[in-house]
């Protein structure tokens, strides 16, 4: 592992405070990045930022991702503290309750929405002028498989991530000619605290689609989200990068 690779830049990683999002900020900080995490959950945010500062440099910051204000007060927070934001990962997300799209509660789905899908398009929409003027940018949000294929009894869940696929494509090509790369990752299932969202039965469903037999292993995503997030990442955008155990087929 390079331990310079990320050395003077910042990384906000939304949702960062645990699980996948812990995960990554692990990882990037082991290249020598600057960590903000923006994360609604301040006290646990601290924790983590705390824990984390003792292999570098990590902050809190406390952010509502579906409050575009929320938003535009977290980076003129992060830019006051590390002068510049190099990197973006759109990691907060819930799963939402597991019921068929009939029965699926309207306030369940604007919930599940406003997370998923316009927190990172508030956080995107508030991070990419920065970044144009710098001519420098890496954007990565984690979607999921279910957005690829569509998970039965979780409409909104593959419904937003399937959006977060588009808005990535989109954006990644709106962002080409400014050395801002845009891409998400495709997840199957790792275990975290968002498996207390979830029926076993959904669960074991998941499971019964991964042809490795298991599930994800959280550092296995931040791998990939670390090179999605680096220099090295130099000519792919608007793509998708599947950590699925071989259960994508496209």
């Amino acid at each position: 592992m390079d331990t310079t690779e990320f050395e003077g830049q910042t990384a906000v990683v939304t949702g960062g405070a645990q699980g996948i999002g812990k995960a990554i900020c692990q990882r990037l900080m082991a290249g020598g990045a600057r960590i903000a995490i923006w994360d609604l959950d301040t006290g646990l945010a601290e924790a983590a930022a705390e824990e984390l500062s003792g292999d570098g440099d990590a902050v809190a910051v406390a952010v509502d991702v579906t409050d575009l204000a929320s938003v535009e007060v977290a980076l003129a927070a992060t830019l006051q503290r590390s002068g510049s934001v190099e990197i973006l990962v759109n990691n907060a997300g819930i799963s939402g309750p597991n019921a068929t799209t009939w029965d699926y509660a309207p306030a369940d789905w604007h919930k599940v929405m406003a997370l998923n899908l316009t927190g990172p398009f508030y956080c995107c929409r508030t991070l990419a002028p920065h970044m144009i003027e710098r001519a420098y940018g890496r954007i990565v949000s984690i979607a999921s498989i279910a957005g690829k294929e569509g998970n039965p009894g979780a409409p909104a869940y593959s419904a937003s991530k399937a959006g977060l696929i588009g808005l990535t494509k989109s954006l990644g090509k709106e962002l080409a000619d400014h050395d801002i790369a845009v891409n998400c990752v495709t997840p199957a299932a790792a275990k975290t605290a968002i498996f207390d969202q979830m029926s076993d039965e959904h669960i074991a469903y998941m499971l019964s689609k991964i042809p490795r037999g298991r599930f994800a292993l959280v550092e296995e995503i931040a791998d990939t989200v670390a090179f999605a997030a680096s220099r090295r990442c130099s000519f792919t955008t608007g793509s998708v990068f599947d950590v699925s155990g071989g259960r994508a087929t496209y």
